[in-house]
C-alpha cells in the first residue's frame, strides 16, 4: 500500500513496485495527488492495481489496512508545504500527527506489516552547524517549523509502535527531491519551477543572494531506497540524499545551461525562516540498505527537462520564484 500514491514520489514508487510484479493498493485524497500521475499505470491491464479515494485522518483508512492487510505500506501521505505549516498549524498537526496514527493504528491490525516512512531531512535538524555537513542522523533533530515538528513527531510514534505493538518500521529522511512529475505549486519544487520557466521563455526568481545550498536527490534514486527499505532498516532513520550541497545560484547556471537558455534570474529579498545551507550524509543507508545514489545533477535535470518538453502544455511562460525548502 501507498498512501500519497498520486503524488509525485509516490506514483513513481508504484510504477516502480508494479514493474516488480507487486499487487499495490494507492491510497489519495487527490488534495495535490492526480490521477494523471498514475495513467500509465492505470491504463495497464497486467498491473495489479486499486486507487482508493480516502483522507488518512477518517476512520476508513483503518478499516482499509485492516481489509487488505498490506505486507508493507509506504506513508507518503502529507501536508508537505512548511508555508502552510506556519499559517495553519493545526491544519498540518492534523494531517500529518494525527493521521499518520490512523495509519498506524491500521498497521498495529495487520500481523507482521511494516511501515516505511517518508521523513523530511530537509527540515529535521534545522539549521546545521556548517563544519558538520554533511548531517548524519546522529546529529540532533531541531526542527523550526510545525511541519518539521510533526515529522518528527511521526518518528517518536513509529518507535513507539514499535516497542508497544510490534509495528516494524523504517524512516527515510529525503534530501530535495526531484525529477519528472514534480508539482511546481508544492514544496521544494525549486528545479521543476526552473525547467519549467526557463522553457516556457519566463523569468525565475531566486530569494535571497542564491548562496543558499541544497542537496538535490533524484526521484528513482529515492524510490530505489524506499523499495529496500521493505525489507532491510528495521526501527532505523536513515538519510536520503547525495552528500553533495549545490547552491541555488549554481542549479540555475546548470539547468540554464543544459536548457540552451541564457537569461538572467531576478533577485528578490530573502524570505524568512529558509534555511541557509543543508546536506544530508546517506552513509547509514548505504550500510543498512545497501543504497547509494547515481544519478548526477546533469543527468536527472536532463530528465525533467525532457520530461517538460514532451508533456501536453508542459512549459509555462510566466514567472517562477524558487524556494527550496524540502
Amino acid at each position: 500500500m501507498v498512501t500519497g500514491g498520486a503524488g509525485f514520489i509516490g506514483s513513481n514508487l508504484v510504477d516502480r513496485l508494479l514493474a516488480e510484479g507487486n499487487e499495490v493498493d494507492v491510497v489519495d485524497d487527490l488534495s495535490t495527488g492526480t490521477l494523471a500521475n498514475l495513467s500509465a499505470a492505470r491504463s495497464n491491464p497486467a498491473n495489479e492495481l486499486s486507487f482508493y479515494n480516502i483522507d488518512i485522518r477518517s476512520d476508513g483508512i483503518v478499516e482499509l489496512i485492516t481489509r487488505r492487510k498490506p505486507n508493507v505500506i509506504f506513508h507518503l501521505a502529507a501536508q508537505a508545504d512548511v508555508r502552510v505549516s506556519v499559517a495553519r498549524s493545526l491544519f498540518d498537526a492534523d494531517v500529518n500527527i494525527l493521521g499518520s496514527l490512523k495509519v498506524l493504528e491500521g498497521a498495529r491490525a495487520v500481523d507482521g506489516a511494516r511501515l516505511v516512512f517518508a521523513a523530511s531531512g530537509g527540515t529535521l535538524y534545522g539549521e546545521p552547524d556548517p563544519g558538520k555537513l554533511p548531517i548524519s542522523e546522529s546529529s540532533p533533530h531541531r526542527p523550526l517549523s510545525p511541519y518539521a515538528v510533526s515529522k518528527k513527531a511521526v518518528i517518536d510514534y513509529l518507535h513507539a509502535y514499535r516497542e508497544l505493538h510490534d509495528v516494524e518500521f523504517c524512516a527515510l529522511a529525503l534530501a530535495n527531491v526531484y525529477g519528472p512529475r514534480q508539482d511546481i505549486h508544492g514544496e521544494a519544487g525549486v528545479v521543476a519551477i526552473f525547467a519549467r520557466h526557463l522553457l516556457g521563455g519566463g523569468s525565475c526568481t531566486i530569494f535571497g543572494d542564491g548562496s543558499q545550498t541544497r542537496d538535490f536527490v533524484y526521484v528513482d534514486d529515492v524510490v530505489d531506497a524506499f523499495v529496500r527499505a521493505a525489507e532491510r532498516g528495521g526501527g532505523l532513520v536513515m538519510n536520503i540524499g547525495t552528500g553533495i550541497e549545490t547552491s541555488v545560484n549554481d542549479l540555475y547556471a546548470t539547468m540554464s545551461r543544459l536548457a540552451g537558455v541564457d537569461r538572467r534570474a531576478e533577485y528578490k529579498p530573502g524570505r524568512p525562516g529558509e534555511l541557509h545551507r543543508n546536506c544530508l550524509d546517506p552513509s547509514r543507508a548505504g550500510i543498512h540498505l545497501g543504497w547509494k545514489p547515481w544519478t548526477l545533477l546533469d543527468d536527472g535535470i536532463r530528465s525533467v527537462l525532457e520530461d517538460i518538453r514532451f508533456a501536453p502544455g508542459g512549459a509555462d511562460p510566466g514567472s517562477a520564484s524558487a524556494n527550496p525548502i524540502s
